[in-house]
């Protein structure tokens, strides 16, 4: 849909530092891809759909024509330079707007290096569990670390878009302040330093405690159906937190049904917007990249929900189900308008 507005993305982690060799930039197409491990013998990570959209989309933001040999689209990666070649991508990714991430380890951009390379806003979420295992690691006895987690749970609220968190060990109740004392008191005398989080009574306290900021909350989750009393729960809380399904596939047609129930929850639109669209309210679903690494990934996860979107506003015009307006008015609102109304964006100028 050309006459789309720049999008909104919800949820990405950044783009790597550097250059990367054939290895390394396989390695992260692969991962992208859902691969484990290397390709098969005589074929290659492009031999993907991935694959295939970044040879459609991104030789030509580099000078390059469409589909051209991956060799050869690395080798202009390199003749460009990997500070450039970044730039030059992510610019022409069609993003007004970057929501990124924190605490993950990787070394990626930051959200303000990302705004910086793409000539575009970007803002912060934090992730709950590395907030808590950075507070952890020097904290020398549980009065402390609950004391100073609950503090730079506070420090991160006055500056981050949302917060983050898996999804995994959801509950339809806080957990009693003696359960998390004693989860605490566990997780600090077994670990190690840099050992992640993996307490469910700590995770729903973190989590609880996030929704009481107020501040919107994305739920990483495998499939969103064991969150259904955590939903259902945090419905007319007075802290007005919005709760943000991120599911997996195949898993967000679910997780739009269950945006359509609860007022204050929304999903992620997902790879096949042509399922989630009848699911729920087109004000209940936001786009986003999911992109980690390779600039590219911003590039066509924009490209293939744009054609989505296209292929299925343009059916129902057709079919005389919706006026091209109409349409029109529903890319916009997945595409940027939900989001920013949800994690409170300010216009682009």
């Amino acid at each position: 849909m050309d006459t789309l507005p720049p999008l909104i993305d919800q949820h990405s982690h950044g783009a790597v530092h550097g250059e990367l060799g054939l290895g390394s930039f396989e390695a992260q197409l692969g991962a992208a891809a859902g691969a484990r491990g290397p390709a098969p013998v005589g074929t290659s990570h492009f031999d993907t759909r991935t694959g295939l959209a970044i040879r459609r989309w991104c030789p030509p933001l580099l000078g390059l024509e469409p589909h051209c040999a991956p060799v050869r689209y690395l080798a202009r990666r390199r003749e460009v330079g990997a500070f450039h070649a970044g730039r030059m991508l992510l610019r022409g990714a069609g993003i007004e707007t970057f929501l990124v991430e924190s605490g993950a380890p990787g070394g990626l951009t930051s959200a303000a290096e990302l705004a910086d390379a793409a000539d575009a806003r970007a803002h912060e979420v934090v992730r709950l569990e590395p907030l808590a295992e950075q507070v952890a690691d020097t904290s020398g006895s549980v009065d402390a670390f609950l004391g100073y987690t609950a503090e730079a749970l506070y420090s991160a609220a006055q500056h981050a878009t949302a917060f983050a968190c898996e999804g995994t060990y959801c509950e339809g109740r806080a957990p009693d302040a003696g359960a998390v004392r004693r989860a605490a008191d566990r997780w600090l005398r077994d670990r190690r330093p840099g050992e992640p989080l993996a307490e469910p009574a700590l995770v729903r306290h973190l989590l609880w405690s996030a929704v009481a900021t107020g501040l919107p909350v994305q739920l990483h989750c495998a499939d969103p159906q064991p969150l259904a009393d955590f939903l259902r729960a945090t419905a007319g809380l007075g802290s007005g937190s919005d709760l943000v399904l991120l599911p997996q596939a195949p898993h967000h047609r679910r997780a739009a049904q269950l945006a359509a129930v609860h007022a204050h929850v929304y999903a992620d639109v997902g790879p096949c917007p042509e399922e989630t669209l009848g699911q729920a309210p087109f004000g209940k679903l936001l786009f986003s990249s999911g992109a980690r690494g390779l600039p590219e990934l911003y590039v066509t996860a924009a490209r293939l929900f744009r054609r989505a979107v296209d292929r299925v506003v343009g059916e129902w015009t057709a079919e005389g189900l919706c006026a091209p307006a109409d349409g029109r008015r529903i890319a916009e609102m997945v595409g940027s308008g939900t989001a920013r109304r949800v994690y409170g964006l300010a216009s682009a100028a």
